[in-house]
């Protein structure tokens, strides 16, 4: 595994699938599936070449172990555009805020899905306690 790929978001072929698909003028829905594609070459990266998340120390109890797999938010993507010269920071910028709106509205979470009722769990440390 090369340095810095448990940390690694997007790989060369992410940012050639997302300059080869991208279109200003593509709807949220598509803008979705686009993520969703991007998420699932993601995992399958990850997977092929043994990528495991990097390892963190718990604030609150000093458990150590692996951080959550990474995966690819529609916020992310957009803001990829800019980063990887796709598309200019103005209308980025108008896309980003558009998105928030049509999220709020729609009640759909980071990755463009509805969101999952609030559920009872006790605040705490997420990871299992040894």
């Amino acid at each position: 595994m090369a340095a810095g790929d448990a940390q690694r978001v997007w790989f060369p072929e992410m940012i050639e699938k997302l300059r080869s698909q991208w279109r200003q003028d593509l709807s949220f829905d598509a803008i979705v599936e686009l993520r969703d594609e991007l998420d699932a070459m993601l995992q399958q990266i990850r997977s092929e070449r043994h990528i495991r998340p990097p390892v963190f120390k718990c604030p609150r109890c000093g458990h150590v172990g692996e951080g959550a797999d990474p995966h690819v938010s529609v916020r992310a993507m957009i803001l990829s555009l800019v980063r990887f010269g796709i598309a200019a920071t103005e209308t980025t910028y108008i896309l980003e805020k558009k998105w928030a709106g049509y999220r709020k509205e729609r009640q759909l979470d980071l990755y463009g899905k509805d969101v999952a009722p609030k559920s009872t769990h006790l605040a705490g440390c997420g990871h299992p306690q040894v």
